[in-house]
């Protein structure tokens, strides 16, 4: 080997454990912001973030309800709802009805229009699911989803999911 080669290596190896501690999370989640879009959310819900806790895989499927609530006096249009992650869904339920399931955009196809209309003064709850087998064995430790919910208006309510994933 020269030393062309070897020092090629080191400074590859170098970038590489450089780009992995800068993407590193230090496990701190406050979990996610309202109205980050070009609009500020008309929404609101109860709570925007669940901690499932330690979850294990061989239990399967989590779910947890967010109540979204339209404190104006007009009716809000929800023209789309995706998820952060290819593992987690997101449904509207209420009434008899259960709409979805809402998922990533770009996995199984276009994402589908939600056109979900949250009436004045009225609610929706939003069910999330969270799927830890969707990884593989791979798929565990810390794993932080988002569910953004789009009105029509352009602001966006995000609702957030914690867990720490064990085989």
């Amino acid at each position: 080997m020269n030393k062309t080669t070897i020092i090629t290596g080191i400074l590859a190896t170098l970038a590489i454990a450089g780009l992995l501690f800068w993407g590193r999370t230090n496990g701190a989640f406050t979990g996610p912001q309202s109205g980050i879009s070009s609009g500020a959310a008309v929404l609101t819900a109860e709570k925007n973030f669940y901690d499932f806790g330690v979850i294990s895989m061989k239990n399967g499927v989590v779910s947890a309800t967010f109540n979204v609530s339209n404190k104006t006096s007009a009716d809000v249009l929800v023209t789309d709802i995706v998820t952060s992650c290819m593992c987690t869904a997101a449904y509207v339920v209420g009434e008899g009805e259960k709409i979805g399931p809402f998922g990533m955009p770009g996995h199984g196809g276009p994402a589908p229009k939600a056109n979900v209309t949250i009436p004045a003064g009225g609610s929706k709850t939003i069910e999330v699911q969270f799927d830890p087998n969707a990884h593989g064995p791979s798929g565990v430790g810390l794993i932080q989803r988002v569910v953004s919910l789009t009105e029509s208006g352009g602001g966006t309510l995000e609702l957030g999911i914690k867990a720490n994933v064990t085989p």
